[in-house]
């Protein structure tokens, strides 16, 4: 069995481990305007990430807006994953491929989409000013309305696979019962689909999470140059100030948030779904 996944596990080290090795330990050199990068071992760009307040805002604004477009999301997703999980007619396999048809699509053209959208000159405004609804254009981008609708487009496919493979695996007939039993609509969802979907939950959030906070294209397309997130802040440090220990502390930074909420929001789920098992048994 070792040696099975040691190949799996080399690839890994390669490609993951050791670039992000690296990158820590560029991330403890010094930034010289004129050498660019100097040799050295110090945390002083992690501690003028944390006490800078530009950083800090940078840093809610990718939180809350990450935070957010998950839970709307779930919110959204979870419907339409029951629905195609519970499917059993000829078109469900025409129904999966329509779900995933916006991955085959990239991201920034999807964002550009959605700038001919709702752009002052895009599709609703200049609807709305020529039905006369409107005197002026509305302010439809480069706020964080947009950024979440841009988000919410792209990672919405992957949340709705990962619940509706969970969702399709509880028998039908659990929910029969509790129908029969008296239970409302409502409860048969609160009471038996939810808490054995949570593994469905938990991942889906998860993976849904990740991809939230470290998006770019929405954030720098649809929000605009004032609306900034930690990707595109990494990205400026790299590409435009030539800051790379800098750049590479914020990197790490980004890493470890994500990381940390990801493990305590899984673990919390985990719990729930266990006290859940526990209680029904």
């Amino acid at each position: 069995m070792a040696a099975l996944v040691l190949p799996a596990g080399l690839l890994v080290a390669m490609l993951l481990i050791a670039p992000m090795v690296l990158l820590f330990r560029i991330s403890l050199n010094e930034y010289s305007p004129t050498e660019m990068m100097i040799e050295a071992t110090t945390a002083a760009n992690y501690l003028r990430a944390v006490n800078d307040p530009y950083y800090r805002s940078v840093l809610l604004t990718t939180l809350s807006v990450a935070l957010g477009s998950t839970l709307l999301t779930l919110g959204l997703g979870f419907p339409t994953a029951y629905w195609l999980a519970r499917m059993e007619s000829r078109w469900k396999s025409f129904a999966t491929i329509v779900v995933m048809f916006p991955l085959l699509v990239g991201n920034v053209v999807r964002a550009a989409g959605w700038l001919a959208l709702l752009g002052n000159g895009g599709a609703i405004n200049a609807s709305l000013l020529g039905l006369g609804l409107i005197s002026a254009p509305l302010p439809l981008i480069y706020n964080t309305g947009a950024v979440v609708l841009g988000i919410v487009a792209v990672v919405l496919p992957y949340m709705i696979l990962t619940l509706s493979a969970v969702i399709e695996s509880i028998p039908r007939n659990v929910e029969e019962a509790a129908s029969n039993l008296g239970a409302r609509s409502w409860t048969v969802f609160r009471r038996v689909v939810l808490p054995l979907a949570l593994p469905g939950v938990a991942a889906g959030s998860v993976l849904v999470f990740v991809l939230c906070m470290n998006t770019y294209a929405s954030a720098v397309l649809l929000g605009g140059p004032r609306f900034k997130m930690m990707a595109p802040a990494v990205y400026d440090q790299f590409v435009r100030g030539n800051n790379w220990p800098f750049g590479a502390a914020l990197a790490f930074i980004l890493l470890t948030i994500t990381l940390v909420l990801t493990v305590l929001g899984s673990a919390a789920l985990g719990r729930r779904y266990r006290r859940t098992k526990e209680e029904a048994s």
